[in-house]
């Protein structure tokens, strides 16, 4: 099936202990526009997805698994070193009441991750569309995380993820046109 490095895609750096940017980025943790949403979208979306396209969905929802473990990675290492007074000060109280420093799928504002982020309409066109939207709506949550920290170490991460959700959005755009030109050709029986 796959072989696991156990190695991230791309390095995780951060220069400091930042609880409020751990904050910040848990909605890429488990928010709707997340990577966990987006990868059990795509893997979900493959089984009423024509074979022309199946393995685009299946290698994308999997990377975004590996940009699921960035992130994690990003969150433990700004709070790793945090005391609970910090925590409190950056809005993670009522997290660590519950989970202490633990990951916990909920988004900024700490509301809890749902299956109805999930959209699969079952018509591919539809679903890519989505999918695009899907993309493009993560590659601004980065740009807006980029623009919220000083940390050179994070910025340099989270760039790498938002180049991906755009490679991301233009191999959906493609797969559109693919399907497109086969809904198009002329069918002879």
């Amino acid at each position: 099936m796959w072989i696991y490095e156990k190695k991230l895609q791309y390095p995780v750096r951060v220069s400091k202990c930042d609880p409020q940017m751990a904050k910040f980025l848990m909605e890429q943790y488990g928010g709707a526009d997340g990577e966990l949403a987006a990868a059990l979208r795509y893997l979900n979306q493959r089984y009423t997805i024509p074979n022309k396209v199946i393995g685009l969905l299946t290698d994308i929802g999997t990377e975004e698994f590996a940009h699921l473990e960035m992130i994690a990675t990003m969150v433990y290492k700004l709070t790793k070193d945090a005391t609970p007074e910090q925590l409190e000060a950056a809005g993670l109280g009522a997290h660590y009441a519950n989970h202490d420093k633990a990951l916990f799928y909920n988004n900024a504002a700490g509301v809890p991750w749902t299956a109805t982020y999930i959209q699969a309409k079952g018509d591919p066109i539809a679903d890519l569309y989505e999918d695009i939207a899907a993309e493009e709506k993560a590659r601004a949550t980065y740009q807006w995380l980029i623009d919220m920290t000083d940390d050179p170490d994070l910025k340099d991460g989270l760039r790498f993820l938002r180049e991906r959700e755009v490679v991301h959005s233009l191999r959906f755009r493609e797969a559109v046109e693919i399907l497109k030109e086969e809904q198009d050709r002329k069918k002879v029986f």
